[in-house]
């Protein structure tokens, strides 16, 4: 796998063009999860939940969602704190003339296009989750031949910015089978050359994502990259 950049000094490469008062309340929700997983001092509980409180009042005033629903969210996560995970899929098959064309569905929830995707659920392996969100988000078959790349979300300028810490795992896949078929997630499903992409749903995948997964299929022996 290629190397990581550069550091700072601090440990920490900035993020991509993420408002720092976001990144702020989600660490500060991040510590006082953690916090509340291990602490039996009834003051130091008291302490955490106030630190949660402050950091859904945080993430409300940025306008990330209502107060109420980031609360309930908030409170739904237990455990250490760890970034979720999310898994996706480039299937590529040819065309006349030999170029590649990479499978793209179309999203319900904001109408633009992404890679089929979606979280890691648990008790499968990442390829068995890709392989299920494709076939679930498109109806086709398709079979993982590589990972290609592992991403930070936050250290790529991804929009709007998300709640949670996410890696984004992407795929290089190889159609197996099965016909275009949409979801309750997916309103059309097409595939589509590399200077000919539709508009993308930004909050899932990017144009600069997507051609490295052309890069990935023209030469396999290039490296995973990761942040």
């Amino acid at each position: 796998m290629t190397p990581p950049p550069q550091e700072p000094a601090s440990g920490r490469t900035p993020e991509a063009g993420e408002p720092r008062r976001l990144r702020w309340a989600r660490e500060l929700q991040a510590l006082a999860q953690t916090g509340l997983t291990y602490a039996t001092d009834p003051y130091d509980i008291e302490r955490y939940h106030a630190a949660r409180a402050l950091a859904v009042e945080m993430l409300a005033a940025a306008g990330a969602a209502e107060e109420a629903v980031i609360a309930e969210l908030f409170r739904s996560e237990t455990g250490y704190a760890t970034p979720k995970v999310d898994v996706r899929g480039a299937v590529f098959q040819g065309c006349e003339g030999g170029a590649e064309q990479i499978l793209l569905v179309r999203e319900v929830t904001d109408g633009k296009w992404a890679l089929p995707g979606g979280w890691a659920d648990v008790n499968a392996s990442p390829r068995e989750n890709v392989e299920r969100e494709i076939f679930e988000e498109s109806g086709y078959e398709a079979r993982v031949t590589k990972l290609a790349a592992v991403y930070d979300r936050l250290k790529h300028p991804h929009s709007p910015p998300h709640l949670f810490h996410i890696y984004k795992m992407f795929f290089i896949c190889t159609l197996t089978g099965g016909n275009a078929k949409t979801s309750v997630e997916t309103s059309e499903i097409g595939f589509f050359g590399e200077d000919n992409l539709p508009e993308l749903s930004q909050g899932r995948v990017l144009e600069s994502q997507i051609r490295r997964m052309f890069a990935h299929q023209r030469d396999s022996s290039l490296p995973a990259e990761f942040d």
